[in-house]
């Protein structure tokens, strides 16, 4: 298997992507498979100071009508997977991976239909014949067009299947109508049966249309991008080639998420021994500077981009309603300068109850998984979501809007039962929000009640492992057709 990627832990991360690339590789290959990555090398990645070597240098790549040179390097993680980085400084020896505060680079397009292309190349100059090449995203997404358009015929590539996965149909890749030139790809799949799109070219379209194989990082979220709600203009599309679609939820790393071994948190605690819990909130409080007194409240958390999709039009609203109860907030995250503003005039209105930090701290991030008592995530859409599947792992209660990957992994509380790990709301409305809170918050004024909630999310299960033989099992259907 080869994955392609643009981002990949810990060489280089913007988001969740880079995670599960950092992760799906070796549970693959503790599944019995050879895995091989591929990805860009970045000025961060060289910063690193890792072990590399180059294998080739100078080698060929058309782009448009030039024929420029791409290096090829070799490394591996720790856990011994190859990973090949495409090296041409020109594209990618820049302070971030696609843009500055400014905005994204002017070149994206460029670049990246010069890595897509690279990728089919070092393949056959390292005579590596991958069963399936996996592509992450759009800025691989031109990977399964060249395979199909290009190189199907080619004796070396029988047999071959790709895989497309979409992480966020938000970003698809969408350019001006003149880069299709440097594709190098037939002029007929400028149509809309192609990678035309209003007009210009969109990336992900290509992929999904040349993939043997698409998947989605959730099942919902593999139904979702199927309607005109949250398709991003593709929903026809996706409708027409739904039989091979696919959602298969990401796993997370319980290596790193894990209370009973985190090394950032004041304390482990177990489903066992929740006692440790206590200690933690008590130096979240004091990491964010609120009052002892809160650690007898409930404490809610947020880890999020500050961005409308993550739910926070919803939260504005009712936040006065919120400050009504008797409650604790702590907020760690970045983004939109209008809610960088909202939560600091916040926090200022509110100094004994709200603690807020912008940016990104990973040791804070584990803090507030393992010290918070609810984690909130009211998502306008969410494909998968990890941060709720932490807080399960950390008894850290979910508050989340079912859909996506949302829906998938928390499942709400049933008094009847005594069953369920969280507490959901469906309709996309700041009451229907402010409800599941008021229902949590019920809750936890029941000790035993919330004790039984926080033990059966801690016992829920979504390593890696599970995901891995689902793609696995799809890797098998493919090669067998």
């Amino acid at each position: 298997i080869l994955m392609v990627s643009s981002e990949v832990a810990p060489f280089a991360k913007t988001g969740g992507l880079a995670d599960v690339l950092g992760s799906l590789p070796q549970a693959l290959r503790e599944l019995g498979c050879e895995v091989r990555v591929a990805m860009p090398l970045y000025r961060c990645v060289r910063e690193a100071e890792m072990a590399a070597t180059c294998l080739l240098a100078d080698m060929p790549v058309p782009l448009g009508s030039r024929l420029i040179t791409a290096d090829v390097w070799q490394s591996s993680d720790r856990g011994q997977v190859l990973v090949y980085f495409v090296r041409r400084d020109e594209f990618f020896d820049r302070s971030q991976l696609y843009g500055s505060e400014k905005g994204d680079y002017f070149d994206n397009g460029e670049r990246f239909i010069f890595f897509c292309r690279t990728v089919p190349l070092l393949c056959r100059q390292l005579n590596f014949k991958p069963d399936i090449i996996h592509c992450h995203d759009w800025q691989t997404a031109l990977v399964p067009a060249y395979l199909d358009l290009l190189y199907r015929r080619e004796s070396f590539w029988r047999g071959t299947k790709s895989v497309f996965t979409i992480h966020n149909i938000g970003y698809q890749g969408i350019f001006a109508a003149d880069l299709f030139t440097l594709t190098g790809l037939p002029k007929s799949f400028f149509s809309v049966a192609g990678m035309e799109f209003w007009g210009g070219v969109n990336f992900m379209k290509a992929g999904i249309v040349c993939a043997d194989a698409i998947t989605t990082v959730s099942p919902r979220y593999s139904e979702e991008i199927c309607t005109s709600e949250y398709g991003n203009g593709l929903d026809g599309l996706l409708r027409q080639y739904k039989d091979k679609l696919h959602g298969i939820l990401n796993g997370v790393d319980y290596r790193e998420w894990n209370p009973e071994t985190d090394p950032y948190i004041a304390a482990p605690y177990s489903v066992e021994d929740l006692s440790g819990k206590l200690i933690c909130k008590e130096d979240l409080l004091d990491a964010f500077q609120l009052p002892p007194s809160l650690k007898h409240r409930p404490l809610l958390g947020m880890v999020s981009r500050l961005a409308e999709q993550k739910g926070f039009d919803l939260l504005t609203d009712i936040i006065d309603n919120l400050m009504e109860q008797d409650l604790g907030m702590v907020l760690l995250g970045s983004g939109e300068l209008k809610y960088e503003r909202f939560f600091s005039e916040l926090a200022q209105r509110y100094p004994e109850k709200i603690g807020v930090r912008f940016g990104y701290d990973n040791r804070l991030a584990h803090k507030i998984e393992a010290g918070a008592d609810m984690f909130l995530m009211p998502s306008r859409y969410e494909p998968c979501g990890l941060n709720q599947i932490y807080s399960l792992r950390y008894g850290t209660v979910p508050i989340v809007r079912a859909t996506g990957g949302l829906y998938d992994t928390v499942e709400p509380y049933d008094p009847r039962q005594n069953s369920g790990v969280g507490f959901t709301f469906e309709k996309y409305e700041p009451e229907a929000l402010l409800g599941a809170v008021l229902q949590a918050l019920r809750c936890y004024a029941r000790p035993e009640v919330w004790k039984q909630i926080m033990k059966n999310a801690m016992k829920m299960d979504f390593s890696w492992g599970t995901s891995a033989q689902k793609y696995l099992e799809l890797y098998q259907q493919l090669l067998q057709r």
